[in-house]
């Protein structure tokens, strides 16, 4: 059986003495009492609940999975999802980040980000029930009415309710402007939904009292295209005019998809027939409206796998030190043994760094991000918040491609580590691989993401938001270039920024002249971007780590965590070299094959 201990310690480590997070929190009077006792009380609670009441759920969760009741179309979750759902909402869990005018207790994205990797570690499928509701509680706060707010986020707050995205349809997956369902308006303001909707996660479920959907539909005289979607709040159950719940809406599950993982959620075919909702926004401006759910739930999803590589690591550290195997090539190393633990082979470090690289600049990543959030939404100086507001935006679609990607690489790294073990159920490893593939496909495919990255955010302003994280790397480049224990940290960092300015340049240009070449390239290039963050999170790992032993203090914590930079820029930033010479050879190799592919 697979075993989870919370990895508070880097947390503590990135969030209070790589980026100084309590300083930070003073600047924002809404945050500015906060302190780091607070915050490390409240992860350590998290962690417990997440390895205590939910991690022992996942296995049994997996191999059970949601029962649907194609009579009454409610669904039935895994054995203990309920109860341990419960438990969250007695302790108050989904109010963490959420505004004390709706009951939330107010506290940083950054600490919700560290519990739901936890959680995630813990059981992804039962994470994803509460995880949803974030992003649906945002998106109201951001664009409902007051009706609407009054509604539906004390109790998405309180947790008494869940919250869905409806988007993606039968016949469409991502190109939104094909959808379907309509919206019909009423007398009374109101509007009858009605259509199909498909691979909506927990869209159904018997572990809240209601279930908020968030809908995307067409007014009858919209426009063609995603510039006539609406977006609209469809409940479960109709709400009274008291808060009291009434009449069941013709909003249900008409089957669950079979998946290759998370087979613990719920992933729901929804049917809508004329279910009475109300809009949310303006009139055809519903992907605007939505787009603040969606990128919550790009930054959750990158979370996810960030959670699935730390247990994965995790296990397969245990299982390293304990299983014996050959003898080390170097000699003899556990002579009291007949065969050495297998982690004295270089290949099985290998793996095994690889996934600690992956989890621990996964982590900073993480957390820089939504520092950035909380900046965005509670700085009062305004260029503050719209400077993090760009890059935030920029690095969404690389936490969600990039940390996905290496979540695969980790977890079948990890995998490989327990031999023919691995991929035997008990041990939980091969659970850890299936799940982990899905977060690379949904909310956008890993392609999409990597177009939204070079098209959107890079190219589409002329890479003005790139340069502007540039020169936050550009000045520790400046702080410690003449620093000679720096060098090995930042050097590599300082040659990949010149080279992707000229990098990005080069696709710019060629991408004018044929559009095909950015849709060659974007792959590679949000690989080489991520290196180019993840580069710039180790750097500032490594400055902090060595500052820490250079004062005298003798805390191994210091002496991995540059081991494991030097790992990182040894062994996985190279990669950088290959994607830009694939990338720079360009679309012909690919569009060039009609006759391979006829």
């Amino acid at each position: 059986m697979p075993a989870y201990t919370p990895p508070l310690r880097d947390m503590q480590f990135v969030m209070h003495e790589v980026f100084n997070l309590t300083e930070e929190l003073k600047a924002m009077p809404k945050h500015a009492e906060v302190d780091a006792d607070t915050i490390n009380a409240i992860l350590e609670e998290g962690g417990k609940f997440a390895s205590e009441v939910t991690f022992p759920l996942n296995i049994g969760g997996d191999e059970e999975g949601c029962v649907l009741d194609k009579t009454t179309h409610e669904v039935k979750t895994p054995q203990g999802f309920k109860d341990a759902y419960a438990k969250f909402v007695e302790g108050g869990w989904p109010a963490l980040s959420c505004d004390p005018a709706y009951g939330g207790q107010g506290l940083p994205y950054v600490v919700n980000q560290c519990v739901y990797e936890m959680l995630n570690s813990a059981n992804q499928a039962w994470t994803m029930y509460p995880g949803l509701s974030h992003g649906a509680y945002e998106a109201l706060a951001a664009h409902g009415t007051d009706a609407q707010k009054k509604t539906y986020l004390p109790k998405l707050t309180s947790g008494e309710w869940t919250g869905t995205m409806c988007l993606t349809e039968p016949h469409c997956g991502t190109d939104l402007g094909l959808l379907r369902t309509k919206a019909e308006p009423q007398a009374d303001g109101s509007y009858k939904i009605t259509g199909n909707k498909i691979f909506i996660s927990a869209g159904e479920h018997d572990m809240a009292d209601n279930i908020v959907h968030l809908v995307l539909a067409r007014l009858p005289d919209a426009p063609k295209g995603s510039k006539g979607i609406s977006l609209f709040v469809v409940p479960k159950f109709n709400v009274e005019a008291d808060g009291s719940l009434g009449s069941r809406n013709p909003i249900y599950c008409g089957g669950l998809e079979h998946k290759m993982g998370i087979h613990g959620n719920a992933t729901a075919q929804i049917v809508i027939e004329g279910a009475t909702g109300t809009m949310v926004g303006q009139p055809n401006k519903g992907l605007a409206a939505m787009f603040v759910m969606m990128n919550a739930a790009r930054l959750g999803v990158g979370n996810q796998s960030l959670g699935l590589t730390e247990v994965a690591f995790q296990n397969a550290l245990a299982y390293a030190k304990d299983r014996t195997q050959m003898r080390s090539l170097s000699g003899v190393k556990a002579k009291d043994k007949d065969a050495d633990p297998i982690i004295v082979h270089p290949d099985v470090r290998k793996m095994l760094m690889t996934a600690k690289a992956y989890a621990e600049g996964g982590r900073a990543m993480a957390i820089y991000c939504t520092l950035l959030l909380d900046k965005e939404h509670h700085h009062p100086d305004e260029k503050v918040r719209k400077d993090a507001g760009e890059i935030v935006a920029l690095l969404t679609p690389i936490v969600k491609a990039f940390l996905t990607d290496n979540g695969h690489t980790a977890t079948n790294a990890c995998m490989q580590v327990f031999g023919g073990h691995g991929f035997i159920k008990e041990w939980g490893m091969e659970q850890f691989v299936r799940d982990n593939r899905i977060n690379m496909i949904y909310e956008g495919t890993n392609t999409i993401q990597s177009l939204d990255l070079l098209g959107r955010k890079v190219l589409g302003n002329n890479g003005a938001t790139l340069k502007k994280f540039g020169k936050l790397v550009g000045k520790l480049v400046e702080e410690e270039g003449v620093n000679e224990k720096m060098s090995e940290f930042i050097t590599p960092v300082a040659v990949l920024g010149e080279q992707l300015t000229k990098f990005t340049t080069e696709i710019g240009f060629k991408g004018f002249q044929n559009p095909d070449e950015v849709g060659a390239a974007a792959v590679d290039y949000l690989r080489v971007a991520g290196h180019f963050v993840f580069g710039y999170m180790f750097a500032l790992m490594a400055r902090t780590a060595l500052r820490q032993i250079a004062a005298g203090n003798t805390d191994p914590f210091y002496v991995a965590k540059l081991q494991t930079a030097r790992f990182y820029f040894a062994k996985l930033f190279p990669e950088t070299a290959t994607l830009m010479r694939t990338a720079r050879a360009g679309s012909a190799p690919l569009m060039n094959t009609d006759a391979a592919l006829a």
